[in-house]
C-alpha cells in the first residue's frame, strides 16, 4: 500500500468506516478494483500490524501516552489516575478545556450514569452530563471504572469536583445506588441528590407487577404520587390512600422507597433548579449514541480515541444550533409582545416551551382571593382540571410566584404565572425571571476555564496551536503563504514595527513550530534599509527573495 492509500485508511479507521466500505470508496476513486494498488486483505493486514504496533506499548501504556499528547495539544486537558496497592490502574477520569467551559456555564444540575460497559469484563464507563441552552445534553466529564464500590465514587466524585475549581453542581440525578448515595453523601453534602423517576417506574414494574397487571388505575395513583402533590400533608395522605386501595402495607420495596422519598417525590424537590431534568435519561441517551462509535470489542486506546468522535459530534451540534439561533427567528403562534421579548432573549428551545405555557394561560380560569395596595391572590385554573394553583403578584416589583413553582424548579415562567401577568396588561417578562442560562446571552459573560492549577488557557498557547495546525497545511515551497502566516502571528503577538529584536521573537517561534512539523523555518525578515532599491519600487516580482520581501511589507 502507498503512503497516500496508508493515509486514507487511518483516516477511515480513525471515523470509524469499516475495512469492506473504504476498500469499495478506494476502488470508486481508483476507476476500479484492477487499479488499485492492493487488495482487500493487504487492507486488513495493514489495520492488524498497525493495531499490534499499538499492543506492543501495552493497554495501560497506551492509554496513558494517549492521555499525555492530550495534554500537550490541550494545556487544560485534564485526567487523574488511581492505581491500586500492585500500581495498577483501576479508574481514570478526564475532561477537556472544553468540557470545563461547559461546566462553568452549565453545570448546575448533573446527571450521572454508570449504565454503559466498556468491555466483556463489564467495566463500567460513566458520564457527567448536562443540558445546555439548547436543550442538547453536553458532557462534563468521563470515565472508566474498575468496579463500583463506595471507594471509587468517592475518588470519582473528588477528582470532578478539584478539575472544576470546586464547583459542585446543586443537583445531581444517579440511579437508585447505594454505594453511590453513600459517596455522595460524603464528597457532595450540600448538592441535592435526586433519584432517577424512570429507575424507580422501572424497579415498581420488577417490584410490583402482579399490581399493575390486577390494577388498570394503579399506574395513574403512584404517578400522581410522584408529580402531583404540592403540599408534603398532601403527599404522604396520597400515599397511605394508595396503599390501602391495593392492599400494600406490608410491601418492602414500597415500604423502603418511602423511607427516601425526599430523593424522588416531586412535592419535596419543587424549591431546588433541575433544569427540567427528572431522570438520567439524557446520560442514557448519550450512552445509545455511543453504541454508534464504540463497540465493547474496542481495546482501551481505541475506545479513548472514538469517544473524541462523540465529542466532536456534540460540539457540533451545539455550533449548528448556536448558528440557527443567530440567523433565524421562531415562528410565533400570535405576535403578541411578551412572546416577541421571549423570542428575543431566550433561545429556539426554550422559546418553544415558553410559548406552550404562553398557550395554556389563555385556557385557564382565574379568581380573585385576596387584593390589597402591594399583593394581589389568585386562584388559576388549568383547563380540564379540578384543582387551582395559587400565585401571588408583588405591585411593587412585577414580581410574581406560583405554587406550582415552576420558575424556581425548570427557570421559566408556568402558564398559570403568565396568565396573571396578562391580567395585569404586563408585555414583557420581569427582569427577575429571566434566568440567564436559557438566553442566548449566557456565553456573554466570561467563564474561564481551569485546571486543578485554576489557570485560564494561555492567549498565547492559543495562538501556538492554532498555527501549528496551519502550518501542517503548508508546503515547503509555498512561501507567500507561510509568510502571511507569519505576518499574522506577527499581529496577534502585537509587536512593534519598529522593533528589530521584536520581530526576531516571533519568527524563532514560528519556525521552532515550523520545524516540528517537518517544514522549512522562515529566515528572519530583512530591515527595509537593507533591500535593494529595485525590489522596494516592487521589481523582479518573480524573484523569491523579492516575493519574499513584499509579503512581509504587505503584511508587517
Amino acid at each position: 500500500m502507498s503512503v497516500v492509500h496508508t493515509t486514507q485508511a487511518d483516516m477511515a479507521d480513525a471515523s470509524g468506516i469499516a475495512p469492506r466500505e473504504t476498500v469499495e470508496f478506494m476502488s470508486r476513486q481508483a476507476g476500479s478494483r484492477r487499479n488499485l494498488e492492493f487488495i482487500p486483505v493487504d487492507y486488513r493486514n495493514y489495520l492488524r500490524s498497525k493495531r499490534m504496533i499499538q499492543m506492543k506499548v501495552g493497554d495501560t501504556g497506551g492509554v496513558i501516552e494517549y492521555l499525555q499528547n492530550m495534554q500537550l495539544t490541550d494545556p487544560n486537558f485534564v485526567y487523574a489516575i488511581q492505581v491500586d496497592e500492585d500500581d495498577l490502574i483501576t479508574n481514570i477520569f478526564w475532561a477537556d478545556a472544553r468540557m470545563m467551559v461547559d461546566y462553568e456555564y452549565f453545570g448546575d444540575v448533573v446527571s450521572f450514569d454508570t449504565t454503559h460497559r466498556k468491555n466483556k469484563d463489564g467495566r463500567p464507563f460513566s458520564m457527567f452530563v448536562g443540558v445546555n441552552y439548547h436543550k442538547q445534553s453536553v458532557i462534563f466529564g468521563a470515565a472508566l471504572l474498575y468496579d463500583e464500590t463506595g471507594e471509587a465514587f468517592m475518588w470519582l466524585f473528588d477528582t470532578f469536583a478539584k478539575t472544576m475549581s470546586g464547583k459542585k453542581p446543586k443537583t445531581i440525578f444517579t440511579d437508585q445506588d447505594a454505594a453511590m448515595d453513600k459517596a455522595l453523601a460524603s464528597q457532595w453534602p450540600e448538592s441535592c441528590h435526586r433519584l432517577c423517576i424512570w429507575h424507580i417506574y422501572q424497579n415498581a414494574a420488577k417490584h410490583l407487577s402482579h399490581v399493575f397487571q390486577e390494577f388498570k388505575d394503579f399506574t395513574d395513583d403512584f404517578t400522581n404520587c410522584v408529580y402531583d402533590y404540592e403540599d408534603e400533608e398532601e403527599f404522604v395522605n396520597a400515599w397511605k390512600t394508595t396503599l390501602e386501595k391495593y392492599g400494600l402495607h406490608d410491601n418492602k420495596w414500597l415500604k423502603e422507597l418511602f423511607e427516601i422519598r425526599e430523593k424522588w417525590a416531586l412535592v419535596y424537590g419543587r424549591d431546588t433548579f433541575c433544569a427540567e431534568i427528572t431522570t438520567t435519561q439524557r446520560s442514557e441517551s448519550l450512552n445509545s449514541s455511543l453504541k454508534q462509535y464504540i463497540s465493547y470489542k474496542y481495546d482501551l486506546l481505541r475506545f479513548f480515541k472514538n469517544f473524541e468522535r462523540v465529542l466532536e459530534n456534540r460540539h457540533y451540534q451545539e455550533l449548528d444550533m448556536d448558528f440557527k439561533a443567530s440567523q433565524s427567528y421562531p415562528a410565533m403562534s400570535f405576535p403578541v409582545k411578551i412572546l416577541r421579548h421571549a423570542a428575543k432573549i431566550y433561545t429556539p428551545a426554550i422559546f418553544t416551551l415558553f410559548q406552550k405555557e404562553l398557550c395554556r394561560a389563555h385556557d385557564c380560569a382565574l379568581t380573585v382571593i385576596s387584593e390589597n395596595e402591594t399583593e394581589s391572590t389568585y386562584g388559576v385554573i388549568p383547563h380540564g382540571k379540578n384543582y387551582h394553583r395559587t400565585v401571588i403578584f408583588d405591585l411593587m416589583d412585577n414580581n410574581i410566584s406560583c405554587s406550582c413553582r415552576k420558575f424556581e424548579f425548570v427557570g421559566y415562567l408556568c402558564s398559570h404565572a403568565l396568565k396573571v401577568l396578562s391580567l395585569k396588561n404586563i408585555k414583557s417578562i420581569p427582569e427577575q425571571h429571566i434566568l440567564k442560562r436559557w438566553t442566548k446571552a449566557i456565553k456573554s459573560g466570561s467563564a474561564k476555564s481551569s485546571s486543578n492549577s485554576g489557570g485560564r488557557i494561555d492567549s498565547k498557547e492559543k495562538i501556538l496551536r492554532r498555527y501549528k495546525e496551519l502550518c501542517r497545511l503548508q508546503t515547503k515551497n509555498d512561501l507567500a503563504k507561510r509568510w502571511i502566516l507569519k505576518a499574522i502571528l506577527r499581529r496577534l503577538f502585537i509587536i512593534p514595527k519598529a522593533s528589530s529584536q521584536m520581530v526576531q521573537e516571533p519568527t524563532a517561534l514560528f519556525g521552532t513550530m515550523c520545524a516540528n512539523n517537518n517544514v522549512v523555518p522562515i529566515p528572519t525578515p530583512s530591515p527595509l534599509h537593507t533591500m535593494p532599491e529595485q525590489l522596494r519600487r516592487g521589481q523582479n516580482s518573480h524573484n523569491p527573495c523579492a516575493q519574499k520581501y513584499l509579503w512581509e511589507q504587505e503584511y508587517r
